[in-house]
């Protein structure tokens, strides 16, 4: 079965880590950071998720894909080839986030990564997920990969 991984989370979270370890060999890679000097980055994803999914490829999506309206773009076009959509939330604290992306050799701008964390919002089995996980990174290129539990958005 097609299947489409939407990785959630802050620039430094460990989502591309993740994704390489996990899905590198399953999984069509789609990533806006691979297309930033296009000028309509949202179509370029539609497109490429698209083309990957009608040649039978299974896609994980590796962007912050911080708010559900992002989200049901991707899952919307998930269905449209009766694709199962699978949600990784990646529950890294902001101070963790900040720490690990000032380490990278090419940091996300800090007000980037603080502009992502205040629209940041959980997402819900409702904004149909197939299934959904919550990731805590830990030291070394770990991570502790749970069942997600569903619970209201923080207040920031």
């Amino acid at each position: 079965m097609l299947e489409v991984v939407v990785l959630i989370g802050l620039q430094g979270a460990g989502k591309s880590t993740f994704r390489a370890q996990r899905f590198e060999t399953t999984h069509v890679l789609v990533s806006k950071d691979h297309f930033r000097n296009n000028r309509r980055p949202e179509r370029r994803q539609q497109q490429l998720i698209t083309e990957a999914l009608a040649a039978g490829r299974s896609v994980v999506v590796d962007n912050t894909n911080p708010t559900r309206a992002e989200r049901a773009t991707i899952i919307a076009l998930a269905r449209t080839f009766n694709a199962r959509v699978v949600g990784y939330y990646f529950a890294s604290p902001l101070e963790a986030c900040l720490a690990r992306n000032a380490a990278r050799p090419e940091p996300v701008p800090e007000v980037g990564l603080l502009a992502t964390a205040k629209k940041l919002e959980r997402p819900a089995l409702a904004e149909g997920f197939d299934a959904l996980w919550t990731v805590h990174t830990l030291p070394d290129r770990q991570f502790d990969v749970t069942p997600y539990t569903e619970m209201p958005d923080e207040p920031r």
